[in-house]
């Protein structure tokens, strides 16, 4: 019996269908990630109205992404204190922030400098919140629904994706970028609501008495001996850079080259999410067809392809499409990258073990976002986004590693 089936086992957990905690989680999820997709249209084009340059916007992502260099430390804290006390602090501050930069932006005060500062304190609530969260689930639910919630969770993410940015594009259109801001403030704040129902319980664990460096050791010595976290972990390493590349010019480009209007922006990251809602449902099937190491690799080059035809092109068609399949290979990924994480960690170290991944995939983003924005501003917007989808191609060939083909994972 693994360690997570021994848990439920003694603490009684309801099955997914009477487990009205994971769907006020899933729920609170849902409106957080409609907030999230306003926002992600709304900020650029805010960054542009007040600078025209597309520098500025790299600068912008380089600073929401420069915490996860943090992420080491935010798996030991993660593990050491209440979880459920740091998702509500990261949720009511980051309502606070959006909101106060939205009702500054109405009011035609807001400087370049307070999005920076706003864009990295936001980046830093995020990271807190996203490791807090990852490490929380396993604490609500079965280990045999853990592939089911992930998957949701995805799901629920990218029906968000399908619907906000139309929506936002909409709102931009009509009204403000800075009404999208405070719509996405509320959403942290119906998030806070959502959190304070659950029953979260703290990390049992001698973690707290070992020194800071010594825990975040831990984090990495395991990551490094679970060879299928360490090569998903270096294949998202650079697959990672190449995204960030994409996705920190992706409505630059539609809206400066492209020439596209809000609305049309908002409708091609619209259809992208419904591609991502086709991808999800495709996961659970494919997972049980295909092993791990194939279902990535293929996952991978297809969604690093379509980044590449996606920078080739100004057809509204095409680049929707385009956007539909990348988006759906990465809703194929994602769930199986989390569910083995989870699976192959103990409780006590899921912080540290998500924190630590993090760190690993992710350490590049602010360098790739600013790489974006320099190479955006002088050479060109396409030419930042087809470099991308060319790396992230290139990274799909480390999911081919034996041992995630080895990987046995109980998933079903």
């Amino acid at each position: 019996m693994s360690e997570l089936a021994r848990v439920n086992a003694e603490e009684g957990k309801p099955t997914f269908k009477r487990n009205f905690q994971a769907f006020r989680f899933i729920g609170g999820n849902l409106v957080s990630f409609f907030g999230d997709q306003i926002y992600l249209i709304a900020l650029p084009l805010i960054v542009l109205a007040l600078t025209g340059s597309p520098l500025s916007m790299g600068i912008v992502a380089a600073l929401e992404r420069i915490p996860v260099l943090l992420q080491p430390l935010m798996g030991v804290l993660t593990d050491r204190f209440d979880r459920k006390r740091i998702l509500l602090l990261c949720d009511f501050i980051r309502f606070l922030i959006i909101g106060a930069l939205g009702v500054v932006y109405l009011l035609g005060m807001l400087p370049i400098w307070g999005i920076y500062s706003g864009a990295f304190i936001v980046g830093v609530l995020g990271q807190v919140y996203n490791t807090s969260q990852f490490a929380s689930i396993p604490k609500l639910v079965r280990s045999e629904d853990l592939p089911l919630v992930n998957s949701l969770n995805t799901g629920i993410f990218h029906t968000a994706v399908f619907i906000a940015p139309g929506l936002g594009g909409i709102i931009v259109s009509l009204y403000n970028p800075g009404v999208a801001l405070l719509i996405n403030s509320v959403s942290f704040f119906i998030g806070f609501l959502m959190v304070w129902t659950l029953n979260i319980e703290s990390p049992r664990t001698q973690a707290g008495r070992s020194s800071l460096m010594k825990g975040m050791k831990e984090g990495f010595n395991f990551v490094i001996q679970q060879k299928p976290l360490l090569y998903t972990n270096l294949g998202m390493f650079f697959s990672v850079f190449g995204t960030t590349l994409f996705l920190t010019m992706m409505v630059v480009h539609l809206k400066s080259t492209v020439s596209f209007t809000a609305v049309q922006i908002g409708w091609v990251l619209s259809i992208g999410g419904g591609g991502a809602i086709v991808g999800s449902m495709m996961a659970a099937i494919l997972r049980k067809k295909f092993s791990y190491r194939l279902l990535l690799f293929y996952a991978s080059v297809i969604g690093g392809i379509s980044i590449i035809l996606f920078s080739l092109t100004h057809s509204f068609y095409w680049l929707a499409i385009m956007n539909a399949v990348g988006t759906m290979c990465a809703a194929i990924q994602s769930p199986c990258i989390i569910t083995i994480r989870q699976n192959l960690t103990p409780d006590y170290l899921l912080g540290r073990v998500q924190a630590t991944s993090r760190f690993m995939t992710w350490s590049l983003m602010p360098v790739a976002a600013f790489a974006a924005g320099l190479i955006g501003e002088y050479i060109g917007t396409g030419v930042t986004i087809w470099a991308g989808g060319a790396v992230a191609t290139a990274a799909s060939f480390i999911y081919l590693h034996p041992s995630l083909n080895r990987m046995v994972i109980e998933q079903d």
